[in-house]
């Protein structure tokens, strides 16, 4: 949320702060009474426009009770409650304020995630397959345990924050002097620093690593999807898990067959006389070649169907079918006895032999005869 925030977006917030604090959801928890306290005191300053406006314009100096110079007199509340405003708007809005609380640096966290491909052909995509895929990514240092320090070292104490990872600053506002915490510039918020670092990770406690992993590819994967190989990206801190690696599936074309969705397509050349007369083809399937009868009179274009001849459906039972596309392929260059042939079966042909010629001229004919 940012700070020009609207009352209804306050109002929001306050109320999932409220439900997350709220005695009656944390029974005995003297912490959560405190935060909910807190929550109020914030909501109330809020809420009040002359207040609000101080927030707007300064951030939490503008209300904070630590101020030598502030309204109620040097050092006093002006909204008569001993809180910390800073930490109380750093809760309500996310951190934006400056205030004590933040991300604790000590605290485990979850690695990033790491993107890696991998290629496979039409076949593999269609079947499924194993492929080993090799891929980068950010290890915790095993001769340090990922704390940075060489070995036999310990981690000592920040000096310059007491290993609170925080140190209190003074900012001169208009409404006088504010203390404030930030993180240590020292220790970066751990609150220890490293006095020998490790050698392999020179004090990282993190090392770049290449690493391969076998992964099964399931039958029926497209192009673009991914894989998703849970704990394999980069390895989290303080103990956190590590990141998931995924892995994106690249198809290779293939030079026969066209896929549309889980089936396949394909285009078969035959001769004007297979076609005329029907003819028993070969057709090429995923499973090897399977015979067909091309009927009598197979016009150009004409498709059919071999069932469960497709692609695997990704994880489910079943296959796509695989539609064949009939193209009739016409001789470029003939010999003087094929040209011979060919004009006597066309003076023994009929207008019957072509109905869709016939059909079409009398179209014109009618047009013209109509103009």
């Amino acid at each position: 949320m940012q700070r020009g925030a609207s009352d209804d977006e306050i109002k929001k917030a306050y109320r999932a702060q409220a439900k997350k604090y709220h005695p009656d959801l944390n029974p005995g928890n003297k912490e959560a009474e405190a935060k909910f306290k807190e929550v109020n005191e914030a909501y109330e300053v809020l809420s009040d426009k002359d207040k609000r406006a101080r927030y707007d314009r300064f951030g939490f100096a503008g209300v904070d009770p630590n101020f030598n110079a502030g309204y109620g007199g040097p050092g006093g509340n002006p909204f008569g409650a001993d809180i910390d405003l800073g930490d109380i708007f750093n809760s309500f809005f996310g951190g934006f304020g400056g205030g004590k609380t933040g991300r604790n640096q000590n605290a485990p966290r979850r690695g990033s995630d790491v993107e890696a491909s991998v290629t496979i052909s039409f076949e593999e995509a269609a079947m499924g397959c194993k492929k080993d895929v090799t891929y980068q990514n950010v290890d915790t240092c095993k001769d340090c345990s990922g704390t940075g320090a060489a070995k036999g070292t310990q981690l000592k104490s920040c000096p310059n924050c007491n290993g609170t990872g925080q140190v209190m600053v003074q900012k001169r506002t208009p409404f006088g002097m504010v203390h404030t915490s930030q993180t240590c510039d020292k220790c970066r918020g751990k609150g220890k620093i490293i006095e020998k670092p490790c050698p392999t990770c020179s004090g990282a406690g993190r090392i770049r690593t290449s690493k391969t992993v076998s992964v099964t590819i399931p039958a029926g994967i497209n192009q673009d999807q991914v894989l998703n190989i849970s704990g394999h990206g980069h390895s989290g801190y303080n103990g956190g898990a590590a990141g998931d690696l995924n892995i994106y599936v690249n198809v290779k074309k293939h030079d026969i067959f066209e896929r549309k969705g889980d089936d396949v397509w394909c285009e078969f050349p035959i001769t004007f006389s297979q076609a005329a007369l029907g003819h028993e083809i070969e057709v090429p399937t995923l499973d090897g070649k399977v015979r067909y009868k091309v009927h009598p009179g197979t016009q150009p274009g004409d498709i059919f169907k071999l069932k469960d001849k497709g692609i695997q459906h990704l994880n489910m039972k079943g296959r796509g079918d695989q539609y064949v596309r009939i193209t009739i392929e016409v001789p470029r260059s003939l010999s003087t006895k094929q040209k011979e042939i060919l004009k006597q079966f066309d003076q023994a042909s009929s207008s019957s032999n072509y109905p869709k010629g016939t059909s079409f001229f009398d179209r014109i004919k009618k047009r013209e005869k109509n103009q």
